[in-house]
């Protein structure tokens, strides 16, 4: 499996094609309609759950093709699902690849481009969490650690850190200053000691997420080398 790139996509507006409408495409759907997308359903049977959000106004307008896929159906979208037989899947990534449209094919990684991820959402911050389609189960673990281990005032962290980041701006202040000064102006909204504060800066904000977690203080810990801190 090659490395892949995480993005988060912007879908609202846009067209998305989910071809199927079974159970695990009426999953999906919830995701696609969450992130505003224009979805554009195609399948000869339209399974229960989906039938139901079909009758809902506060789905919005859904777009249905009660017909076997057509590779033509990809004309214009932004992105495909398909939660359909493998064979059905494979039609799709074929003609979703000679469209360059990226095709993410439900507990089918052959023939998928693009890979749902376990995602935990909160107070404005996302995490995803993938294993590149070949352990869902492992995904879905670690999405919930993860949310354990997230602060409950996830919140208050992004306030501080918008504020923080327009006074970096401001200042002109260089990228290798801004990492300690965010971890320094979060530490304090736990008053925390400047002792505390400077250790973490120093190299122990490994340390502190431990010793945090141990404590269950409320001291916080960042270590996110590939970010860019703008």
């Amino acid at each position: 499996m090659a490395e892949l790139l995480p993005l988060f996509l912007n879908l609202t507006g846009r067209d998305v094609v989910l071809v199927g409408a079974g159970r695990v495409a009426a999953g999906k759907l919830r995701q696609l309609l969450a992130a505003g997308a224009r979805v554009r359903i195609v399948a000869p049977d339209i399974g229960d759950e989906i039938a139901a959000d079909l009758r809902d106004p506060q789905r919005g307008t859904l777009l249905v093709s009660r017909r076997p896929f057509l590779p033509e159906d990809l004309d214009g979208a932004w992105l495909v699902v398909a939660a359909a037989p493998p064979d059905v899947n494979r039609q799709v990534a074929d003609a979703a690849e000679s469209r360059r449209v990226f095709v993410n094919a439900v507990d089918d990684p052959p023939n998928a481009s693009a890979y749902l991820s376990g995602v935990v959402r909160r107070d404005g911050v996302t995490v995803a969490i993938s294993t590149s389609g070949d352990a869902p189960a492992l995904t879905a673990l670690l999405r919930e650690g993860v949310d354990a281990l997230l602060p409950r005032d996830l919140g208050v962290w992004l306030t501080q850190a918008r504020a923080e980041r327009a006074a970096w701006r401001r200042e002109r202040l260089p990228m290798d200053e801004r990492k300690p000064r965010l971890l320094r102006a979060l530490n304090v909204l736990y008053g925390a000691t400047a002792e505390s504060a400077e250790h973490a800066e120093g190299g122990g904000a490994a340390v502190s997420a431990r010793t945090a977690v141990a404590s269950d203080a409320n001291v916080p810990w960042l270590n996110a080398p590939e970010d860019s801190w703008l």
